[in-house]
């Protein structure tokens, strides 16, 4: 299952009071955003009613009084001036608070991603990850910035020019009012057909973003098996598929938004001038107020079609949001100490209790899982691919739940420790090691800030890693690229090395730590790794059999259980798996393994 199979659904009623309960972190600039906004729309308001006194009062009767009407051009300029500087006000500050929202929702996601547990990245493609992060949030700021206080802004302009014309006329302010119903039915019918166009639009996004990171990370191997055709027709396809998304929504936008309202505002018009018209049978018509209409008409329609128009905006900041939520809300979270006890590794002693795991809660990967590693011991994990090793070492790291058995660590529940002890004293080294952008200094030291510059040197002499780092143009201080692209797979395993000795852990954990490097590195660790060992308990992942002949105990997995144990010798004696195993990898019969014994 990933986002696209099955996102999550929130009500728009949710999703909108979700967003609107950030604006609780800034109350006090909110509340003197739109008071200023209430300023400069009465502002706006009032220009009219100062015109149609004007016409009706001086113009008509053909009245020119200095002192009026010196007053009212002061007046007219005065409120346009208000309007002008103060509407400037409120769009800086709801600028200010969005991209304020906006900061403190991407820190919230970023953290969630931080603790989600790996059950979830499994199951979520990381191109999705990031177009959830950065284009989403993205989308939700514009709702901040532009569909709130446009909304806000035409709603409280809208209110005042009601309230102008019934002040000029109470019947003609009763016929515009009659237009607000297929207004309303008209947004209704838009919002709820673009939010499937919209969430279409997102999703396509979203997969068009998982498949370039696919292919970005994957670029050496793409061009090694000539794959670039084939990447280019799925990227193309994914492309087209937004690019029909998007032309749904610029139809949908062309046929609901200014041309319908357009049409009511000619409605609207039509009736005013016919009420004029039929009234001018009878009695004076005033030009003033059919100037004050007409442009309070304009007026009215100005902010109904900005609000069309920002629902373009909302329905895509709906969606968006709802994805960003859905994020949010997502329970596959990393597991955590439970209970209030605060255990410490202080040995090292591991034990495992009839562990039973699968990762999609169907298949077993793991089957009754019982074996001890007491303090000080190595104990190795060899089996064919998929026998269930790195499931062994998942679950001790913690980074799934357990669901039947239990593993102790000196007799406490795994359960019991905090995520600081766990990492702290469970040292782990992965075949592929990752490397972080920075310096060498930088990707030994890490987190552990305390660590002096001295002690970095130490972990990296250690492991023998000082060496190649000597040679560096910068030596400690060398830049590291993305992913340590610019160093050897057993540079980077070195550095691997370094960083896990520099903790000092009581535990190691070594997933095939030696299967990217060449045999003169791999000497180097073997050595470096005796030293590591002495002290530690050590659990060790292998397939080259000949690097865990010393183990203490050698477990042989087979789909997913233990189907042979003892070391080295006693393995080969009993002539099954492991036994089979080791004359593949040297090449020698039966007769030639007892003799090598």
């Amino acid at each position: 299952m990933n986002e696209e199979q099955n996102p999550t659904q929130l009500s728009g009623g949710r999703v909108m009071k979700r967003l609107l309960s950030y604006l609780n972190y800034f109350k006090k600039k909110v509340a003197i955003a739109f008071i200023v906004l209430l300023i400069a729309t009465g502002a706006d308001v009032l220009g009219p009613i100062i015109m149609k006194i004007f016409i009706d009062d001086y113009l008509t009767p053909r009245v020119f009084p200095v002192q009026p009407l010196v007053l009212l051009a002061v007046t007219f300029i005065g409120l346009y001036a208000i309007s002008a500087l103060f509407n400037y006000y409120q769009v800086i500050s709801f600028q200010k608070i969005a991209l304020n929202i906006i900061q403190i929702m991407r820190v919230e996601v970023f953290s969630k991603v931080q603790h989600l547990g790996l059950r979830f990245f499994d199951q979520t493609p990381g191109g999705s990850l990031v177009s959830r992060i950065t284009n989403d949030t993205e989308t939700i700021k514009d709702l901040y910035v532009t569909v709130l206080s446009t909304i806000v802004n035409s709603a409280i302009m809208m209110i005042g020019i009601f309230a102008g014309m019934f002040f000029l006329d109470a019947r003609l302010a009763l016929i515009c009012f009659i237009l607000m119903p297929f207004l309303f039915i008209l947004m209704w019918v838009y919002r709820a057909l673009s939010s499937k166009v919209y969430r279409v639009t997102r999703v396509k996004l979203s997969q068009l973003n998982a498949k370039l990171s696919e292919s970005l990370q994957g670029m050496s191997m793409i061009q090694a098996m000539r794959q670039e055709k084939r990447l280019r027709q799925e990227f193309g396809k994914i492309n087209s598929d937004h690019k029909k998304a998007l032309l749904k929504s610029v139809r949908l936008n062309s046929l609901m938004l200014r041309s319908a309202v357009y049409s009511v505002y000619l409605i609207g018009l039509m009736m005013i001038l016919s009420f004029f018209g039929i009234q001018s049978f009878d009695n004076v018509v005033k030009i003033g107020v059919l100037y004050a209409f007409i442009n309070y008409l304009d007026r009215f329609f100005d902010p109904i079609n900005q609000i069309m128009q920002q629902l373009t905006i909302f329905q895509q900041a709906m969606v968006s949001a709802e994805r960003v939520f859905g994020l949010l809300d997502d329970d596959r979270m990393a597991p955590v100490k439970q209970g209030e006890s605060n255990s410490e590794v202080k040995d090292g002693r591991i034990e495992f209790r009839d562990v039973t795991f699968s990762y999609d809660g169907k298949t077993d990967v793991l089957k009754h899982i019982s074996f001890t590693a007491n303090p000080g011991e190595t104990v190795a994990l060899v089996g064919h691919t998929g026998s269930g090793k790195s499931s062994i070492i998942n679950l001790l790291m913690r980074f799934y739940s357990i669901e039947h058995g239990e593993i102790f660590i000196d007799g406490e529940p795994l359960t019991s420790f905090s995520d600081d002890e766990l990492r702290k004293r469970v040292g782990l080294v992965l075949q592929d090691s990752f490397m972080f952008v920075g310096d060498v200094t930088d990707n030994i030291r890490l987190s552990h800030e305390h660590l002096t510059d001295q002690e970095v040197r130490e972990a990296a002499q250690f492991v023998q890693a000082d060496h190649f780092i000597e040679k560096l143009p910068n030596h400690y201080h060398e830049p590291v690229g993305e992913r340590g692209a610019t160093f050897s797979s057993g540079q980077r395993q070195l550095l691997s090395f370094a960083r896990t000795i520099a903790q000092n852990p009581k535990i190691l954990v070594l997933d095939e730590a030696t299967a990217s490097v060449d045999t003169e590195t791999e000497e180097a660790i073997q050595t470096a790794l005796s030293k590591m060992r002495k002290g530690r308990t050590t659990i060790a992942i292998a397939h080259r059999l000949s690097t865990i002949q010393d183990a203490d105990q050698i477990l042989v997995l087979h789909r997913g259980e233990i189907v042979e144990r003892g070391t080295h010798q006693e393995l080969l004696q009993k002539g099954g798996l492991y036994f089979n195993m080791y004359q593949l990898q040297h090449g020698k019969g039966a007769g030639e393994v007892s003799s090598a014994q």
